[in-house]
Formats: C-alpha cells, structure tokens, sequence
C-alpha cells in the first residue's frame, strides 16, 4: 500500500481535531501539539506510519514514513531568527503543530483566519488575560499587533507603550 493511500486512510479516520488549549492572547482556542499527536498515534500505528519532525537546516520538518516500503511524505517551515530560547521553542513547537496538520489536511477551523474577517467591522477588545500575557510573556511585536489589531483600553495602552518603550 503506498503512503498516499495510507494517509488517505488516516485522513478518513481521524476526521476534525478537538481544539483543547485556549490562547488568551488572541482569545481563540487551538490543538496542543501533544493532544494532536495523541490523536493522531493509533492511526499512524494501525497504518505503519512513521511520524518524524526533524529540524534540519534551520527548517521544522514533518515527514511521514510508510515503514513498510520507506517511501514518504514530507513539509517543512523555516524557523525564523529568534535569538531568545523560550521564544524560538513556542515558534517550533508552533511551526510542528501546522505543519503536521498541512501535511494530512486535517479539518480545524481556523480561528485567527475567522477573526480578521470581522476586523473590518470592529476590532475585538484586548481582555485582561491578553494585557497579562502580553506583559508577561510578549515580545515587543505582540505588544505592537495588539495595539494594532485590538480595542485597548487607554490605560492598558499606556501600561503596555511603557513596557515596551512604544
């Protein structure tokens, strides 16, 4: 049986992927990488499919091996240049998580895609647990994207444009 039938098979399958992780942030919700692999392991099993994501020259890999005849299957995201560790591990565990839902078109609605569509109407408000990612965790670019894509309060504004000298 060749890769493509088997992943076609996986496909058949699988059908949509539960999103079960929230990101305060963009307030939406997503698939955590490990609950998609949990999903996703008993079909790759059954199948005889291997599921690999190497990191190979500064690319996140996603390759899906037939074990049977070796053929495969394979996508790759180049990681951007982050120099901090914390942020380039969210970008890869990030770029795994879509590449491998690419590679096997797997159905899941798209949160982030949906919301830009009623951006043009009104922006969505930043809540209180987005300011505190934000302030917390973000990069001076979520700052600059919330403050872009978002309605803020003119307080939070301020408490944001001063962490981030904006």
């Amino acid at each position: 049986m060749s890769i493509y039938t088997k992943l076609f098979d996986i496909q058949q399958e699988i059908g949509a992927i539960s999103k079960d992780s929230k990101n305060p942030f963009y307030n939406s919700a997503y698939f955590d990488i490990n609950s998609l692999i949990a999903q996703l392991m008993p079909l790759l099993k059954k199948n005889k499919v291997l599921l690999t994501q190497p990191i190979e020259n500064g690319t996140v890999m996603t390759r899906l091996t037939c074990i049977e005849k070796g053929n495969f299957v394979e996508g790759g995201i180049p990681l951007p240049d982050i120099p901090d560790p914390q942020k380039m591990g969210g970008a890869i565990t990030y770029y795994r998580r879509y590449s491998l839902a690419s590679l096997l078109g797997l159905q899941a609605q798209d949160d982030d895609g949906n919301s830009t569509v009623n951006s043009a109407k009104s922006k969505p408000m930043l809540n209180q647990a987005g300011l505190d990612w934000i302030l917390t965790k973000g990069t001076k670019q979520d700052a600059i994207d919330a403050l872009a894509k978002r309605t803020v309060k003119p307080e939070h504004q301020k408490l944001i444009k001063a962490k981030f000298k904006l």
